[in-house]
């Protein structure tokens, strides 16, 4: 089987990473006990990552699943003591937190080089891994398009009021609202979550939410949209009578959250880490986010998605540092509004 050269680069890069982090004949390496991953992207995902990554380096993954802000603070209370040595999230907000608190090595120039600079931090301490699109899901037997909002922002009228829903305590959504922060200031996202604590109706989870669109007890909701695409490729029972609908126009609902992945600078097994991180972002790692089932968007530089997802470049998504999104301030301002 022939390979392109594009591929034979790449795990020429590899192997020479790999390389680079094998210990002489008769030398002992913390290598040979493996990594531990804390993993707060999804377990299915993560799983084939990592049991990719075995099978191609020989390097043993330990994985340990958590939420994403739930192993940021973990990480910032263990210090140099965790025993993690790569931290990979859903959101970006908790690789913010973290990388605040120091714990991040700078990634590798050659790992960084892998994903376009819209995708990753300006500090180079974390990389972008993989992408969700914010989008409203709504039910298509009782909206047509001319009736959706323009905005994310317009959910605030009280038009809207008992008839669409969001899930405010995960993160999926505190990192929307992150980016609505960043984009529109306190004052305008404060006033658009107290609209939320009186128009919506909370959901525990994205996919409950969107279940309630298709029952029909909400006509619409703030979702990701991996999870319409996800249902449809099994029986399509939770979502059968939902469409989704794209705000694009930069809008703050455009948001496209970035899954993070970090070494930590405390690793012991700084080499190996790091060629974790390089196989995530590169052809293996991202041709998984095309060919596997998570419906996430891939992110590397020529890396396609899955070709049933509307392509990233036409989702118009709005210009964002994915370091400057604030967890700890949008927790605040969702104290205040009353719905954490």
């Amino acid at each position: 089987m022939k390979m392109s050269a594009h591929r034979l680069a790449g795990l020429a890069a590899l192997a020479m990473l790999l390389g680079a982090a094998a210990p002489a004949v008769g030398q002992t390496s913390g290598a040979s006990a493996g990594i531990v991953v804390y993993n707060a992207q999804h377990e299915s995902l993560g799983r084939e990552w990592t049991e990719a990554f075995t099978k191609a380096t020989g390097i043993p993954v330990t994985m340990r699943q958590g939420s994403d802000m739930q192993l940021a603070n973990q990480l910032i209370a263990e210090g140099d003591a965790s025993p993690a040595d790569v931290f990979l999230t859903e959101n970006s907000p908790a690789m913010t937190l973290a990388d605040s608190a120091g714990l991040f090595a700078p990634v590798d120039p050659a790992t960084l080089a892998q994903v376009p600079a819209a995708f990753r931090p300006s500090d180079g301490r974390w990389i972008g891994i993989a992408a969700r699109s914010t989008v409203f899901a709504y039910d298509k037997t009782k909206l047509s398009e001319d009736k959706l909002p323009k905005s994310i922002m317009d959910l605030a009228d009280p038009a809207w009021k008992g008839r669409w829903g969001a899930a405010p305590a995960g993160a999926d959504f505190q990192a929307i609202v992150s980016a609505m922060l960043d984009l529109k200031g306190e004052e305008a996202t404060l006033a658009w979550l107290k609209a939320l604590k009186a128009n919506a109706l909370p959901y525990k989870g994205n996919s409950i939410a969107m279940k309630a669109v298709n029952a029909g007890e909400i006509e619409g909701a703030i979702i990701y949209h991996y999870y319409w695409f996800g249902d449809q490729a099994k029986t399509g029972e939770n979502s059968n009578n939902v469409a989704l609908h794209y705000f694009r126009h930069e809008d703050p609902g455009a948001f496209v959250s970035i899954s993070g992945g970090g070494v930590l600078k405390s690793s012991l097994h700084q080499k190996e880490a790091q060629a974790l991180l390089a196989f995530i972002t590169g052809k293996a790692g991202q041709d998984t986010l095309k060919d596997g089932t998570s419906y996430e968007y891939a992110v590397g530089k020529d890396a396609a998605s899955n070709a049933k997802l509307v392509p990233l470049s036409d989702l118009q998504a709005p210009k964002i540092d994915p370091s400057k999104l604030n967890s700890r301030k949008v927790t605040e301002l969702m104290t205040a509004a009353g719905l954490i």
